[in-house]
């Protein structure tokens, strides 16, 4: 009975030809498997909507994919060209996103060749894992909601060397210096930090002492989750 449930739907079958009732139970099943996988991530995580969305279907589409190209490898390989070229033009991800979409074409790849069981023992393993490293990442508080992107707006003639140091050591754990760049055609610097709070409470006390060194100018404090670009 396990054999039978690990054996793929193709493995006996000498033409080309794909059979509707085989096509549209492995669609069926990428696509349970992909809403599976889609709650299993995204559990004790933040994720955009579109990313979530693109999470639940990337295994059916991945899987109609592979039943198409059905073992002609130059095909397989122009659609994998096709894959890389859509990646490049989408915006860039973290690592935990594009580990996520690793996973779902993985499932659609499987599911695609015919081994369903085999599929749904991926799912179920790596979408386990995915939520054990959630659960210990959420304990150890490495992902901690203390992590934002500080931006700060100081006039062209202010040295911002150094100038902000004090107040980060205060209240963060750790802070750097990401980007600078120049807006308001030149009078005016945005830097940008990637900051740790040591107490979030105290993000009123923390942006009241950054203003009186930067003129009282415009600064955003904000999460990294929801200021960085999104899948």
């Amino acid at each position: 009975m396990l054999d039978m449930f690990f054996r793929g739907l193709f493995d006996t079958a000498l033409t080309d030809t794909i059979a509707p009732t085989d096509f549209l139970l492995c669609i069926g099943v990428s696509l349970a498997l992909g809403l599976l996988l889609c709650g299993m991530t995204v559990w004790r995580s933040q994720f955009s909507r579109s990313l979530i969305i693109t999470l639940a279907i990337l295994p059916a589409i991945v899987c109609v994919v592979i039943l198409m190209v059905n073992g002609n490898v130059g095909t397989g390989v122009a659609v994998a060209g096709a894959f890389n070229l859509v990646r490049f033009r989408s915006a860039p991800g973290s690592a935990r996103e594009i580990g996520a979409l690793f996973v779902a074409m993985g499932t659609g790849l499987i599911t695609g060749m015919g081994y369903l069981g085999y599929g749904a023992l991926f799912t179920f393993i790596l979408g386990a894992a995915m939520m054990l490293y959630n659960a210990v990442h959420l304990r150890l508080g490495a992902d901690a909601p203390t992590e934002r992107t500080l931006h700060i707006t100081i006039p062209e003639d202010l040295d911002y060397a150094g100038v902000f140091d004090p107040v980060l050591t205060q209240y963060t754990r750790r802070h750097s210096l990401t980007q600078v760049k120049t807006t308001n055609m030149g009078s005016l610097f945005k830097l940008t930090y990637d900051v740790t709070l040591k107490d979030p409470s105290q993000e009123k006390h923390f942006i009241d002492q950054l203003r009186l060194r930067n003129g009282n100018l415009e600064i955003t404090l904000g999460h990294q989750d929801s200021v960085s670009a999104t899948l």
